[in-house]
């Protein structure tokens, strides 16, 4: 399985624009229920991601006013990015090797198509063990 499988079905790609505030970014977090999103300039380059962490560490743990305050100055600009094409075990070798927890899908024809997570992945592999089992158990102990 890869990356293009595993966003294949995937209706929104979050994303902000750089001048949007941190507080309405993080109702936009929120709202939606994700952790991260991809911040574009307003050419719709993606340029940065802004996460809870980056709020929490650098405006709330700063005590600074969310309010007047936009991602553009917050957000992460080195950004590990992977392809569709990418496994999903290359996907957590990368996610390990720079102790993150998303990484960005870049198509070289669309552009920005997303993030997946570590809970993504974690879904998939456990999905997988739980296929392997069924079978087995049926192999096993079959139904008479």
């Amino acid at each position: 399985m890869n990356v293009a499988d595993l966003i294949r079905n995937r209706n929104e790609v979050f994303s902000l624009a750089e001048d949007t505030t941190v507080h309405d970014a993080a109702r936009y977090l929120r709202d939606r229920k994700v952790r991260s999103a991809g911040v574009l300039d307003p050419k719709g380059k993606l340029v940065g991601v802004v996460s809870q962490s980056d709020i929490s560490d650098r405006v709330a743990a700063e005590n600074k006013c969310p309010a007047w305050m936009r991602v553009s100055e917050i957000m992460t600009r080195n950004l590990v990015t992977i392809s569709p094409e990418v496994s999903i075990e290359d996907c957590l070798v990368l996610m390990e090797k720079n102790s993150i927890y998303h990484l960005i899908v870049v198509d070289s024809a669309k552009g920005f198509r997303g993030m997946i997570s570590v809970r993504d992945l974690l879904q998939v592999i456990a999905s997988d063990h739980k296929g392997r089992a069924d079978l087995l158990e049926s192999l096993v102990f079959p139904q008479r």
